[in-house]
Formats: structure tokens, sequence, C-alpha cells
């Protein structure tokens, strides 16, 4: 991989803060990320950056890398019961927020039951690591339901399959994505 500095102006506690990452070429995605994640990232729009593995989970990567949590957009994978099966969904929230899980995600989905996933399920099903997870590159039969805060934001940093990468995008590259279904999912985190 090569370094690359990339400056990119974030805000957080109303000052503005400079960050660096190192960027993943696109032509080194393969190198660093999942086939199956590849084929699904829009062409533009999207920056692959490194982490360190240690610094892949929410509060981790917020401290280390200066980003808040309300631009931290977690995929988090859900299973419910509808219509007598049960299926899979991916549901896409700012760190800053609670999941409205009995109310608004369970109406969005027409849920009878749901759950969150557990790790060993979430990682079989998506075929990604666990705190890597991203809306992108899982099975055409999961619906990805993003909450209408992410889409407030400039810029969001989301998961990229694994742990050692993340995204980095605005919101608009998600609202563009044909499986993207936006809801209000989330209340503010106590």
């Amino acid at each position: 991989m090569q370094r690359v500095n990339v400056i990119f102006p974030l805000i957080m506690h109303s000052h503005e803060l400079v960050q660096q990452l190192d960027v993943i070429e696109r032509d080194q995605w393969r190198a660093h990320l999942s086939a199956h994640v590849i084929e699904q990232l829009p062409a533009h729009g999207i920056t692959v950056f490194a982490v360190t593995d240690d610094a892949s989970d929410t509060a981790a990567f917020s401290a280390r890398y200066g980003f808040g949590l309300e631009d931290c957009a977690n995929t988090i994978v859900i299973r419910y019961k509808k219509d007598g099966g049960e299926h899979f969904a991916a549901l896409v929230s700012l760190g800053s927020r609670r999941l409205d899980i009995n109310g608004a995600v369970k109406a969005e989905l027409g849920a009878q039951r749901l759950s969150f996933a557990k790790r060993e399920a979430a990682v079989e099903h998506s075929r990604m690591e666990f705190g890597g997870i991203t809306a992108f590159g899982l099975p055409a039969d999961w619906r990805v339901l993003v909450d209408a805060a992410v889409m407030e934001r400039t810029q969001i940093v989301m998961g990229a399959g694994v742990r050692a990468a993340k995204l980095l995008m605005s919101p608009d590259v998600l609202r563009q994505w044909p499986r993207c279904e936006v809801a209000a999912l989330t209340l503010p985190a106590d």
C-alpha cells in the first residue's frame, strides 16, 4: 500500500480538524478488500483508507482518527421473522444514535420478531469480518436500511468489510445506491 497524504476537514466540537489518512488507491483495493464488497462499491465518491485492527471498533476508531461518533455509520446485522420465514437485514446508523429496534426498525421491516444477529451468524452470512461489516457486498436478498440521520451528515465513515479498512463518503453516495432504503430508525443516544 502506498501512503498518500489526503487531507479531509472534519468538524468536531465547533472547530475544524485536519486528518491524514492512509488512502488505499483503487488499483490496490483487491489486495485489501473482498471481491464481493468491491463489486458493489459505487465507481465514484468513495475513499478507502487503512486503519489499525485495534482501532476498527467505533469508539476506538473515533478516538484514534478524530472522527466524531456522529460521522461514524455502523452497519448492524439483524435477523427477523416475517411471513413464516427467517430473514437478515443490515441497519446503517450513526455511532451517536440508538436504534429503535422494537419500534421503528420492526415496523419498517414488517417483522413479527427481530433480534441482533449473533456474531457468528453475522460473519457467516455477510462474509465479512465482525467490526468491519459494511452495507456494500451483502447478499442480494437482504434489505439495507439506512437511518435518516445518516443522510444529514456532510460525510460519513463506515466499515469496508474488513477490520483493516474504512470507507469515507458523502451520504449522497448511499442515497444514490439502489439498495439503500432510507427511514427514521433511531433515537438520539442517551
